[in-house]
């Protein structure tokens, strides 16, 4: 057998190029302390959490593979919840950056998050169309909700209810009451999707955001504050009634869909919209934590900025008018006077400013400094961060830009690399600057200003490099001074593709104007110093048929290959320009190629998603590989070896051997089109572009790379994708309604049951063991030495049943449901009768009894028709009781004890301690000073 051929990994090093991704949300955290300065932001599969103040990246919240779709701070500031593409949602710890929790329940990309006001509970919402809520603190699923048709765009905690306010894209908004797990109302006032909600003046009232220019307002009665059901709506704002408010009457009915009247728990009523200046859908809509300002964009670059009134301020508004309006009507009884007067939405919700972004807005938020600012960060379309501050005691408020993180990436794709020969710098262009990056720090060292790049060189020396534009020119900047030494019109239309000549002299460029340049290097005497300083010398032309897309020289610099629009790759003679070679079989442009370092093989890849390799002596075809999905869009040679890369617009990039025709290994980590890479000199690093506005570093290892160990790794994990879209099992007795179990089958949960179904087996092997040494003892009349099975001595010989306790309490709370549910009933009787020991003992009640009573539920027909289990049942009975009992007496005494210090200490230091404090007081004041009015009044 021959010797097996080695290579070598390559692996992912770092993700640069990046400020923000505009798919998730911006959020402000707290972080050290300070609240108002950190931004959290999506980046790729990463947050990023950027300081505004300094500009620099202070934390990297890592994730997977999968990309973020969505973020959420915690109420308490210290922990972020991220929601991913593939419906993962991992809560990260903002102060050690680790992901303290993964929860797994959604099938397709989470669309929406939002923690209750304690931070206890996380409700998602997804493209799956369904809505979650899960525990933190036990971090377990609760309940799955059912009932919206189409993607979940909002969710939202009410404070005072134990209510959940949802919204998607299928028209409607539902109320869902949390206590019976069921939607007890839905909203059918929108025509089109509802895109945003926000809750203001302390939970009775809803805005909502849609594909239109308004934004509808709803009045909200929660039946505990209706003294009498049959008494008239009392007088609120009546925003229809207002100029500028708009009436509808089919907008204007809410579906209820419960028949009693009596038994609901909120009354929804529509009392007029705020027109926004925008015509397109609202994109986000949102308040500050204290609900006083509202703001929202569409898909411009213009946020729009709300004051809301508290009520105190109604009130006060309310008086002046009254005041005006007894002025005005003299001749009119004060009775009529005071009946006319109301507050419009208009006034109730006052527009404060407009603030314009450098370019479109993806997402923002608010933030109320102590200092009375607003502070609005907005993630922009173009790879930037903006914060802005406005003034509320300003006459007239404007928006003042504070801050703005752009160095780090380009604001539109990066359509060209090079490495300098050093291997130390690389090159990246887009449409408006060439950025140089320094490869071991990944700083960007210096930004020019540019046309719409598309090829790019470094000119030997790494002193200056070339760029080659849409617009036909070739701009050449010289690295030290970051400035464009020259501009040359080169070609009448797109600069397609530029090569270095191997002997460094000159290169050659094609182009849209279907012709092939030679240009040679040369200095020319500068005007401005004394120096001479690089040009760029036209020196002939090739004349071609169709347009030039790529161009390669051969190592030994005698022959040219040139990729044409007409499919076919042509090979000229560099000295003569004669015609040697063309190579036909492509069914679409060839957009890249690469020769080999001996001249022997040349690489095609084509729109038509197929790489061909090619024989340069007599241009036949070797092999014709299948690579991408999708074109392949770059092409290039790993340095003095015939393995190569191809990248393509399915977001992947893969290694090829161009000898054995083999694909050797996919380096995945782009989420969106490549569209370029390069190879630095050594090959020891790859360097790629694409249009998630990501650069990646990928370095090659020492780790040997083994193609049948890469085939079956592959293998698994497309096994565990096909088992996480298997059909959800079913539970027993369960109604697919409204509500579902929270979790789903992965991979994780059916590995968590099989290491149940391992320790179950090793305790009935270990019993039957102990009964047969028993038996020999016995026979024996003496003392035996029992064997210890090595995993017990392992756990330091515990017994057996102890072992299936320690392996029970390793199954992730998260996914303790799933793995019961795909665990078989055969097991289930002696995981019963372990539970009754356990329980007797008194450890880890509550975990035990959460299982115990999910077997219940979905065994309960086997169980009580099973005459074995009659008995451990009703032992189970008794002791479940009393050990529970016994927890909440425990449980209740401790919280009767904290209660008691709590006054202990706000007693001795007559300071009280907890949040609605300081709310209490502020009522008492307000009260107060109400209170000293009157007597002035009076008086």
């Amino acid at each position: 057998m021959g010797l097996t051929r080695q290579y070598l990994r390559y692996e992912p090093a770092a993700l640069f190029g990046l400020v923000a991704s505009a798919r998730a949300g911006v959020a402000f955290v707290a972080l050290r302390g300070e609240r108002g300065r950190y931004v959290a932001v999506p980046a790729c599969e990463h947050v990023f959490v950027w300081d505004t103040r300094k500009g620099e990246k202070v934390l990297i919240l890592k994730g997977l593979k999968q990309e973020v779709s969505c973020l959420c701070p915690s109420p308490d500031g210290l922990h972020l919840a991220v929601g991913y593409e593939d419906g993962a949602i991992r809560a990260f710890n903002l102060l050690s950056g680790e992901s303290t929790v993964t929860f797994n329940g959604h099938r397709a990309a989470v669309t929406a998050l939002q923690y209750d006001h304690l931070g206890g509970r996380l409700v998602s919402g997804s493209k799956d169309t369904e809505v979650i809520v899960w525990d933190v603190i036990n971090e377990s699923g609760l309940y799955r909700l059912r009932g919206h048709k189409d993607v979940i765009t909002q969710v939202l905690f009410l404070k005072e209810k134990n209510l959940l306010v949802t919204c998607a894209k299928d028209t409607l908004v539902k109320w869902w009451d949390l206590d019976t797990q069921h939607c007890f109302k839905t909203l059918v006032g929108h025509r089109a999707e509802v895109w945003g909600m926000a809750l203001l003046s302390k939970e009775k009232r809803l805005i909502t955001g849609s594909a239109d220019s308004e934004l509808r307002a709803w009045d909200l009665t929660y039946i505990q504050e209706v003294k009498d059901p049959d008494e008239p709506e009392s007088k609120k704002s009546k925003g229809s009634s207002s100029p500028g408010a708009e009436e509808n009457t089919e907008e204007d009915e809410t579906l209820e869909l419960d028949e009693h009247p009596e038994e609901r728990i909120v009354k929804c009523s529509k009392v007029g919209s705020i027109m926004r200046e925008g015509r397109d859908r609202v994109v986000t809509l949102g308040t500050d934590w204290t609900g006083k300002f509202l703001a929202c964009h569409g898909t411009d670059a213009v946020l729009e900025v709300f004051s809301v009134l508290s009520e105190e301020e109604i009130q006060k508004k309310l008086e002046k008018k009254m005041k005006k309006a007894r002025k005005k009507a003299k001749q009119n009884s004060e009775e009529e006077a005071e009946r006319s007067v109301e507050l419009s939405l208009q006034e109730e919700i006052q527009r404060i400013t407009n603030v314009k972004a450098s370019s479109k807005i993806k997402s923002f938020d608010l933030i109320l400094s102590p200092k009375g600012e607003l502070k609005m960060v907005l993630l922009l379309q173009n790879n930037v961060i903006e914060l802005y501050n406005l003034d509320l005691s300003a006459q007239v408020p404007q928006a003042v830009r504070v801050s703005r993180i752009t160095i780090g990436g380009h604001r539109s794709d990066v359509r060209t690399l090079a490495f300098s020969s050093d291997n130390i710098a690389i090159l990246s262009a887009a449409a408006e600057s060439v950025k140089i990056w320094n490869r071991s720090t990944l700083q960007c060292i210096r930004t020019m200003e540019c046309e719409y790049a598309l090829c790019s060189l470094f000119v030997p020396g790494d002193r200056q490099v070339i760029v080659g534009t849409k617009t036909g020119k070739l701009q050449l900047f010289d690295l030290a001074s970051g400035s464009l030494i020259e501009t040359l019109d080169a070609h009448d239309g797109a600069v397609w593709s530029i090569a270095l000549s191997p002997d460094q002299h000159g290169f050659v460029t094609g182009g849209a104007d279907k012709c092939v340049k030679f240009w040679e290097f040369e200095l020319v005497k500068d005007e401005s110093s004394v120096q001479k300083r690089l040009s760029m010398k036209h020196v002939r032309v090739l004349q071609l048929d169709e347009d030039v897309l790529c161009v390669r020289y051969s190592p030994n610099q005698k022959l040219l290959a040139v990729s044409l629009l007409d499919c076919t790759v042509k090979v000229f003679y560099v000295d003569t320009l004669k015609f040697f070679l063309s190579l036909y079989g492509h069914k679409l442009p060839v957009l890249c190629m690469d020769i080999c370092y001996d001249g022997t093989l040349i690489v095609t890849g084509s729109a038509d998603r197929n790489v061909k390799i090619w024989g340069l002596d007599f241009g036949d075809c070797h092999r014709s590989l299948f690579a991408h999905d999708d074109s392949v869009m770059y092409l290039q040679f790993v340095p003095k070896s015939h393995l190569f890369f191809t990248a393509g617009k399915d977001s992947k990039i893969k290694q090829w051997d161009a000898d054995k025709f083999e694909h050797i290994q996919t380096l995945e980590g782009h989420h969106q089109e490549v569209w370029c890479l390069a190879l630095s000199p050594n090959g020891d690093y790859v360097v790629s572009a694409s249009h998630d506005k990501s650069l990646r570093l990928w370095e090659r290892t020492r780790e040997p790379l083994i193609l049948e160990e890469e085939r079956e790794m592959q293998r698994e994990a497309e096994y565990e994708e096909s088992v996480a879209k298997e059909e959800q099992p079913v539970v027993a007795g369960e109604r697919q309604g409204e509500t579902g179990l929270a979790g789903k089958k992965t991979i994780e949960t059916i590995k968590a049951a099989e290491r149940i179904m391992e320790a179950i087996e090793l305790y009935r092997e270990e019993m039957a063991k102990l009964k047969e040494h028993n038996a020999i003892c016995k026979a024996a009349g003496k003392e035996v030495p029992f064997p210890v099975n090595p995993i017990l001595r392992a756990y330091g010989n515990i017994t057996p049943s102890a072992y299936v306790l320690e392996v029970f309490k390793k199954v992730k709370s998260s996914e303790l449901e799933e793995s019961l549910l795909v665990l078989p009933f055969s097991y289930v009787p002696d995981l019963l009768r372990l539970f009754n020991e356990y329980i007797q003992l008194g450890s880890d009640v509550e975990l035990l009894c959460r299982a115990l009573l999910f077997l219940l539920k979905i065994h309960f027909g086997q169980i009580t028709s099973n005459q074995m289990l009659v008995t451990v049942i009703e032992n189970l009975k008794k002791t479940t009781i009393s050990r529970v009992s016994e927890a909440r007496d425990v449980l209740g005494f401790n919280m009767a004890g904290l209660q008691f210090l709590k006054r202990e200490i706000e007693a001795k230091d007559e300071v009280t301690f907890f949040a609605d404090a300081t709310e209490r007081f502020e009522e008492k004041k307000r009260k107060r000073k109400k209170k000293e009015k009157m007597v002035l009044a009076v008086l």
